[in-house]
């Protein structure tokens, strides 16, 4: 018997449960094709657009000049620029009901408008703007930060669900290495011009995400493990590392030598270059085709017939013996929910199962869990203290003497970067091979950054590089094991909801660990220096906040580590066979 070309059933059901709605009339495309890699190329570039929120100490000082703010009132706009980046539940919420093109086009109108608005007060445009006018405006700017993260992260995790920890560590590594991204661009291209770098955010991120609108499609999943998507995966993180060192040594160069434009503008295009490396990958699948060959038994068990799945543009293939394997499972699940339909209609059955863990959770039913708020609470109090460090990254230099401060978050992003990225491997490593529940991670981390707040607020000479890099890992490998996760112990059905509930831990903590104490001790400080100025030297401008911030952070490791004990047994269930075992509730 010859071969038939028929759809490949295993690749139909599971995708539509997320795909109603407006997403469901974008369609979806083919297993192992291209249009993934190529949805993960143009992710990243979104992802760096991404990251204009990590752009406010680079303007920050210029608004302060301009406006006349002290501190605190700077760090409230800190507040409102990590408000605005972090609540996306609005787009948790849509991004199940409309196409992703659709919410990066919100995100694309909210920077317009929001860094207009900014652009125009520091570029004196626009005089006389109100202080609760620019707190809004920052607010819109950076929402769009929510808007694309969880578009094209939703998008991904549900086109390679097997690998989540690693697209989880991908993306949030390439937003933070944003902040290096426009470090460079800031310093270089745009020669340290504040009112520059706004007008940029103005006009170029809506163009980036209104030119990657297209290619962020869903697409129906491989629910199977395949070693080349393996390899393409590892490319792309191999790749993103060589881009951060590049950035790292880019900042360093250009502030430690006098560059010309022509050298500045070759470098950035390098940048540029490695920013597309991503794409690579379905070139090569166009280029370079993949066939692979599968034997499927007969009905008789006599016979086997040789089924052909394409890797370029062919439909995946299955022949048209129903009763392999694979169609017999699915005509039992099938079956079997016919059978629960019946029995409720009879009333055999009262009540629908409530989810365990590792099902896909409604919102409202992941609300009333504790392992959910234990999460919540330990990346709140992780996260929420290294953005007050974040948000007052650039005074902090200034009351330690550096003149130049650039440097200094150019270091933050790159070990940030580290330590999105590295988390996602490592955890992934770690839960496939020892079943280590992901959140053990977050418990080692805040013990290191209680130890880097305390090098801080100690001022040892020639420790604050150091302590900066420590508190970038950290800082990332918190984002890292959150998002997979939250998809590991509630499921994927609710993930865009559930994560950006989640975030609300970065606007928090900037609220209460840097609006309410950071600013009110640093204004305290300056008073006490020279009553007249709004500048503080010295460690004692955030002596007394770094003290608190180790307390907190041995709070969160209590916490995370309660929460890995709780769901060893999930991890153990998920990744007993040491790969991810897609829960049946997910499959329907």
């Amino acid at each position: 018997m010859g071969t038939v070309r028929t759809p490949r059933l295993i690749s139909c059901r599971w995708p539509l449960r997320f795909l109603r709605g407006g997403a469901a009339m974008a369609g979806v495309v083919k297993v192992g094709s291209r249009p993934p890699w190529v949805g993960l190329a143009a992710a990243v570039w979104v992802q760096v657009a991404a990251g204009a929120g990590y752009t406010f100490p680079l303007y920050s000082h210029a608004l302060k000049k301009v406006m006349g703010y002290n501190q605190q009132q700077l760090t409230f706009l800190g507040v409102a620029n990590d408000s605005g980046e972090n609540f996306g539940l609005i787009a948790g919420v849509l991004c199940n009901r409309l196409p992703p093109w659709f919410v990066l086009l919100v995100g694309a109108a909210c920077c317009f408008l929001g860094f207009g608005t900014l652009w125009s007060a520091v570029s004196l445009t626009v005089t006389g703007l109100p202080y609760w006018l620019l707190w809004i405006a920052l607010c819109i700017a950076t929402n769009s930060s929510a808007w694309f993260g969880t578009a094209v992260l939703v998008t991904n995790m549900r086109n390679f669900p097997l690998s989540r920890g690693t697209v989880a560590g991908i993306l949030k590594g390439y937003v933070g290495l944003s902040a290096a991204v426009y470090t460079g661009l800031y310093t270089g291209v745009l020669h340290s011009s504040s009112t520059k770098l706004l007008l940029f955010l103005t006009l170029g991120l809506p163009i980036i995400s209104l030119a990657m609108m297209y290619f962020v499609r869903p697409c129906t999943p491989s629910l199977e493990e395949d070693s080349l998507e393996q390899s393409h995966f590892m490319f792309t993180q191999i790749s993103s590392i060589f881009l951060g060192l590049y950035l790292l040594a880019y900042t360093i160069l250009d502030d430690v030598l006098p560059l010309t434009d022509g050298v500045i503008y070759i470098l950035f295009g390098v940048m540029v270059l490695f920013l597309l490396a991503p794409l690579a990958i379905p070139i090569k699948m166009t280029i370079f085709p993949r066939n692979r060959k599968t034997n499927v038994a007969s009905d008789t068990g006599s016979t086997s017939h040789q089924v052909t799945t394409g890797a370029g543009d062919e439909e995946p293939l299955l022949a048209t013996s129903s009763s392999n394997n694979l169609g017999n499972a699915q005509e039992n699940d099938d079956a079997s929910d016919v059978d629960m339909l019946l029995a409720e209609g009879e009333g055999a059955i009262k009540k629908k199962r409530r989810p365990k863990r590792g099902d896909d959770f409604e919102f409202h039913e992941a609300l009333v869990k504790a392992d959910f708020w234990l999460l919540f609470l330990a990346y709140f109090l992780g996260v929420g203290s290294g953005v007050t460090v974040l948000n007052n990254l650039a005074q902090i230099g200034i009351a330690f003497g550096l003149e130049d401060t650039t440097i200094l978050l150019c270091l933050f992003s790159f070990c940030n970067f580290v330590g999105r990225i590295g988390a996602g491997s490592l955890s992934e490593h770690f839960v496939r091979s020892r079943m280590l529940p992901r959140p053990i991670w977050m418990a080692c981390t805040q013990v290191v950054m209680a130890v880097a707040y305390l090098l801080y607020a100690t001022a040892i000479s020639g420790t604050l590089y150091a302590s900066t890099a420590l508190l970038g890992i950290c800082y990332g490998v918190q984002f890292s094991v959150m998002v997979p996760t939250v998809s590991e112990l509630f499921g994927l059905k609710q993930f865009g909801l559930l994560y950006n509930f989640m975030l609300l831990g970065n606007p928090l903590g900037a609220f209460f660990f840097s609006g309410l104490l950071a600013g009110y001790v640093y204004d305290s400080e300056a008073a006490k220096q020279d009553p007249s100025s709004s500048t503080c030297l010295g460690p004692n401008c955030f002596r007394l906040t770094f003290w608190f911030l180790a307390g907190i952070c041995c709070l969160g490791t209590l916490l995370s580590i309660i929460l890995s004990v709780r769901t060893r047994p999930v991890y153990q269930m998920l990744y007993a066979s040491g790969s991810f075992r897609l829960p049946r509730s997910s499959l329907h």
